[in-house]
């Protein structure tokens, strides 16, 4: 048996400390992914929520209910009051940190795969693309948690749109989804999710991407980005996202929201509904301030370690 050791190059050897280093880099950026992603999930529920309450009502209220964005809003206001306008907030509020920072966490994740995948790259600078793929990877662990939290919150939301209230509150919601079909009609509308999220993350993250390096000034990084720009490029993802997501959005609503037995599933809710206007501009100011949050808290934990 040969005893002969190959002498290796330094610049091939990682010292024990350094190994410990890099990892402690890694695991303060997916811990400050994670956090970061919380706080802009809140500002996105504190933002959005009216908005994302009049979306649901516009997709799920029987034809002629409504004229417009502008008549529901007056038509829900006149019952319920501007409060009415947060109905249903509780279940998102209380889900919604998990699940941005599931999101960020997991695009984190995506860009890593991404990377992982092509080893013999040039650059660790991901392209646009790369950073679509990403985005869509992120979807997965993201849908887990957020079609039973929308499901709860669509139901909330519809109360009182034709009839009673049917549920005293969002623990009253799981409790009577899971009496009337277990876990499956707490998760029903799970594909539709995912089919809703995975190309609109895809577009979400691709588009805010590429809006920060637009308007990134020369010799400058996106990360020096001021607030209006991360407000904007922020805004300019959502429209990304919603572009493309509304038609199975409204998909996904309609089959939360319908009395069991209404479509057998999203195909067949699909094939049942007619489809219906939605608008662009009600994702705007609620994904800007998510991506605010995200970028502020983000600064401010770099700072802080």
């Amino acid at each position: 048996m040969s005893t002969e050791v190959t002498a290796l190059e330094p610049a091939t050897l990682i010292q024990p400390e350094e190994a410990v280093e890099v990892k402690k880099e890694q695991t303060t950026s997916s811990a400050k992914s994670f956090l970061a992603g919380g706080f802009g999930g809140v500002t996105c529920v504190l933002v959005g929520q009216p908005f994302d309450l009049i979306k649901v009502r516009l997709q799920t209220a029987p034809e002629g209910a409504y004229t417009g964005m502008v008549d529901a809003t007056k038509q829900i206001i006149a019952k319920d009051g501007f409060r009415g306008l947060y109905r249903g907030m509780g279940p998102p509020l209380a889900g919604i940190t998990p699940i941005f920072a599931i999101s960020f966490w997991s695009y984190n994740l995506g860009k890593k795969i991404v990377l992982w995948a092509n080893p013999n790259r040039s650059s660790s600078d991901l392209s646009i693309t790369e950073l679509m793929v990403a985005g869509g990877i992120s979807a997965g662990p993201t849908t887990l948690i957020m079609s039973p939290v929308e499901r709860v919150k669509v139901l909330l939301q519809i109360q009182g749109q034709g009839g009673e209230n049917k549920y005293k509150g969002p623990i009253d919601v799981v409790r009577q989804l899971y009496k009337e079909g277990g876990l499956r009609s707490i998760y029903r509308g799970v594909g539709a999710t995912l089919a809703r999220d995975g190309p609109g993350s895809a577009a979400y993250f691709g588009a805010y991407e590429l809006t920060k390096r637009l308007l990134t000034p020369a010799n400058a990084t996106p990360d020096s980005l001021n607030p209006a720009a991360v407000l904007f490029a922020g805004g300019m993802a959502g429209v990304a996202m919603w572009s493309i997501a509304i038609p199975p959005d409204v998909i996904k609503s309609r089959l939360q929201t319908a009395p069991p037995g209404t479509y057998k599933n999203a195909f067949d809710c699909l094939r049942k509904t007619i489809a219906q206007d939605g608008t662009k501009a009600l994702a705007f100011p609620a994904n800007a301030a998510t991506f605010l949050g995200y970028e502020a808290s983000l600064k401010i934990m770099n700072l802080l370690w």
